[in-house]
């Protein structure tokens, strides 16, 4: 399912070679009191600046190497507040907050951090997405209030190799989803797992819960057997009709839900295929839901499909929780 949508400061330098082998150029404008790197990804900029905004796709690439997020609120807009923290790998937690000053789809982010007061910004990062050839350029140009500021955050939290190893990250995992490794979501239901089951695999449920926010399905064809085949249109707020096909491959109730799925174009050709796992589990009157999900065939007009297609699940299973709560058990 999905829901379609450098160089461094001169006052440092490496050799040339390594710049080479890791796609980092260091040199170039930068004010004394600057700290710029970029970094040509090799993705589609569409996809990287959803890498940048998608907080199930940050949570795997933000930080230095060894670092993982965890993100408590994510409000992607200006004026929006980020705050998440940061796990180090000697067991330190960093408590961040990011205030959004300007988002630009798919060009442009500016974001500050506050000072511990709120009354002052200890750094503002601008971020550009420039697309080169079939990657994008990525610079971020972080800003500090002075030139000893600067310094500071380099000498005491190696900044420079700690921006270059999260685009280090980020180049990885926009490969992944480029390339449609596997994405698992989990999710726990305030439900039983027998109606659980029913709600992803009856066409009753599926028909008023599948697909982004503000889609819906006038087409909405399960046969609900294993080799049984799915259609589903799913019709776009602006009216667009988004046609898919099924087979599901596995049907163990209630504790397993495998199916493939092929996005179709406005012609009914192939662009995308999907397999899917759904694994259900009941704990306490609750069930957790694990959806592995992997690319199996795309083709090259079907990459904003797969960069969308952890978001597409997610505002789906949002809506499925509703559909729970509307039958009155949870």
């Amino acid at each position: 399912m999905a829901a379609k949508k450098g160089h461094v400061g001169t006052q440092y330098h490496e050799p040339q070679t390594t710049h080479e082998q890791r796609g980092i150029q260091t040199g170039g404008p930068a004010a004394a009191n600057e700290l710029v790197i970029t970094r040509v990804i090799d993705g589609p900029r569409e996809l990287v600046f959803d890498a940048w905004t998608d907080q199930h796709h940050l949570v795997h690439w933000w930080g230095p190497k060894g670092f993982t997020t965890s993100i408590q609120e994510m409000d992607v807009h200006p004026g929006g507040v980020w705050r998440y923290i940061m796990h180090g790998p000697d067991g330190r937690n960093y408590q961040k907050k990011i205030i959004y000053e300007q988002v630009v789809r798919p060009e442009l982010m500016v974001m500050n951090q506050p000072g511990d007061e709120g009354e002052k910004v200890t750094f503002r990062l601008t971020t550009t997405f420039v697309e080169e050839g079939k990657g994008t350029r990525v610079t971020m140009r972080t800003t500090f209030p002075n030139a000893q500021e600067r310094e500071r955050v380099v000498r005491d939290y190696n900044a420079i190799d700690g921006a270059k190893e999260s685009l280090d990250r980020l180049s990885e995992h926009v490969h992944a989803m480029a390339s449609g490794q596997d994405m698992i979501i989990n999710r726990t239901f305030n439900a039983p797992i027998d109606l659980v089951f029913d709600a992803f695999t009856n066409q009753k449920y599926v028909y008023h819960w599948w697909g982004p926010k503000g889609f819906t399905n006038p087409i909405c064809e399960i046969d609900t057997r294993p080799g049984g085949n799915i259609r589903i249109d799913m019709r776009a707020p602006d009216g667009k009709v988004y046609p898919m096909t099924g087979v599901i491959r596995e049907l163990v109730r209630p504790n397993r839900y495998v199916f493939s799925s092929t996005a179709l174009d406005d012609t009914r050709n192939p662009v995308l295929e999907v397999l899917q796992t759904v694994s259900l589990v009941e704990r306490n009157g609750k069930t957790d839901v694990t959806i592995s999900a992997k690319v199996q065939n795309v083709t090259p007009t079907a990459l904003q499909y797969v960069a969308g297609m952890n978001e597409g699940w997610n505002q789906s299973l949002d809506r499925l929780n509703d559909v729970l709560k509307r039958e009155g058990r949870t």
